[in-house]
This record gives C-alpha cells, sequence and structure tokens, in this order.
C-alpha cells in the first residue's frame, strides 16, 4: 500500500460484518483504510463483528479500535462522537456504511418496516454527520464518504423502499457537500453496483433458494466488465475519496459498478 491515509483519524461507520462467506463493505473499507496508514474506529451495531473487524486489523499491524453503535440510537451517536474528542481529538475520514434493503412488491412492505430502513439508511447517516460533522467543521477539513447503490438511479423490479431511501440519501449527501464546502470537509457518494458481498450474494441466496454458483452467474452477467466487483475494490475507491489525492472534489456520486451504468441514457 502506498500510506496515503497515513496519520488520518478515520471512523467507519457500519464496520462490522453481515453474516456470510464474503467480506462486506464496512469491513473491507476499515481493512484498506488501515493498511494505507489510517488510525480506524469500528462502529457498529454488533460490538463482537466490530471487534473482529478490528482483530483482522491487528493481525495485519494495523491501529484500530471497536464502538458499538446503533445509528437510530441518538445517545449511541453521542456517545460515539464523545469517544472521538476524548480518544482521537479529530476525524478526518467518516465512512458512513450502514443500510438494509427490501424486498417485494410495496403491498408486501408494512409501513413499520420501511420506516425503519428509512431510519437506517438515511435518518441514522444524517444523525451521525449532525453529530460528527462539527469535529470535522472545527478543524477545517475532513472527508465524508456515505456508501450508497446503483439501484439509486438504475430502477429495478420489487425494491421501491432500498432504491427510494438510497436516492435521497444521494441527495442529503449533496446537500451536506454545499454546507460543508465553506468549511473545507469534502462529501461524496460510492454508488456500488453487483459487488460479492453478504447482502448481494449470500442473503440473495437465501432468499431465492439458487446455488451459490448460479447466483454468482446471473450476478456476474448483469456487468459489462464481465464479473462482479470485490468489497476491496469498493474500499479502493473510497480511499481515493478519502485521500488527499481527492482534495478538490466534493458532491460527486462515483459508481463502482464494473461500468453496468453504461446501460442507462444520458439526459
Amino acid at each position: 500500500m502506498t500510506g496515503r491515509l497515513d496519520g488520518k483519524v478515520a471512523v467507519v461507520v457500519g464496520g462490522g460484518q453481515s453474516a456470510g462467506a464474503t467480506i462486506g463493505n464496512g469491513r473491507a473499507a476499515c481493512i484498506t483504510f488501515a493498511r494505507e496508514g489510517a488510525t480506524v474506529l469500528v462502529a457498529d451495531r454488533v460490538l463482537e463483528s466490530a471487534e473482529s473487524t478490528v482483530k483482522m486489523i491487528h493481525d495485519e499491524g494495523g491501529t484500530a479500535a471497536a464502538i458499538e453503535v446503533d445509528v437510530t440510537a441518538t445517545a449511541d451517536v453521542e456517545g460515539l462522537a464523545a469517544r472521538v474528542r476524548s480518544d482521537y481529538g479529530r476525524v478526518d475520514v467518516l465512512h458512513n456504511n450502514v443500510g438494509i434493503i427490501s424486498t417485494g412488491a410495496t403491498d408486501e412492505i408494512d409501513l413499520d418496516f420501511w420506516n425503519r430502513m428509512f431510519a437506517i439508511n438515511l435518518d441514522g447517516i444524517w444523525q451521525v454527520i449532525k453529530h460528527l460533522g462539527p469535529i470535522m467543521r472545527e478543524q477545517g477539513s475532513g472527508s465524508i464518504i456515505n456508501i450508497s447503490s446503483l439501484a439509486s438511479f438504475l430502477a429495478g423490479p420489487e425494491n421501491v423502499g432500498y432504491a427510494t431511501s438510497k436516492a435521497a440519501l444521494n441527495s442529503m449527501s449533496r446537500s451536506f457537500a454545499k454546507e460543508y464546502a465553506k468549511h473545507h470537509v469534502r462529501v461524496n457518494v460510492i454508488a456500488p453496483g453487483a459487488v460479492e458481498t453478504p447482502i448481494g450474494v449470500d442473503q440473495l441466496v437465501e432468499r431465492t433458494g439458487l446455488s451459490r454458483e448460479k447466483v454468482m452467474e446471473m450476478r456476474d452477467s448483469t456487468v459489462p466488465l464481465g464479473k462482479q466487483g470485490s468489497a476491496f475494490d469498493v474500499a479502493k475507491a473510497a480511499v481515493f475519496l478519502a485521500s488527499d489525492d481527492a482534495a478538490w472534489i466534493t458532491g460527486i456520486i462515483l459508481p463502482v459498478d464494473g461500468g453496468a451504468t453504461l446501460s442507462i441514457i444520458p439526459t
């Protein structure tokens, strides 16, 4: 690695791991940030999962710590901000990787689940930025990266809730980019496409009953470059946006999708 994040403090919200045979975007981001020299605070709703990520980083000689945070609980997010101030005194990279998905027709989803999806996918990230953003504003620098989805602008069947929440995240992120620019804090979005993650593959195997091989084949076939990406492809894009190499980039939505957005006609 090139040490592009040497001396930086990175907070990754959703840095644990969903159950599955593959590595997720949050954990991959934590590991990659640490490999690039950052001190990483791994925040996750499941503390044991965050601690597992920390152990992986420690095993490679990196520096990391874990904290339990539910982004829907204001007290937890306030505690995260307090921990950052007390233990690190700054935050250079804030990487938000929380989200749940919905499947099924609209009339199959009840209002409670719809509200919970928005509470996590949108409101939770707003709350994290609300409480950690002031630290970045005070120091006059920082990079905020929000993980969205290709679904935010590429419509799919029976996916209204997830797509809508991620589209709202895109818009919110651009608004934050405008608000924070005068403080030299950058806000960008990564929109992953078909990536081999627990949510992307393992949960689809469980829902459909298809073999893992068949699911992989189906997902690979949707990618112009011929195969799904890995969570580390997304993490490498995040490193760029987090680093000083992207110092003049803010407010973008970056697809990391193997060319899937090539099917969208420009307007």
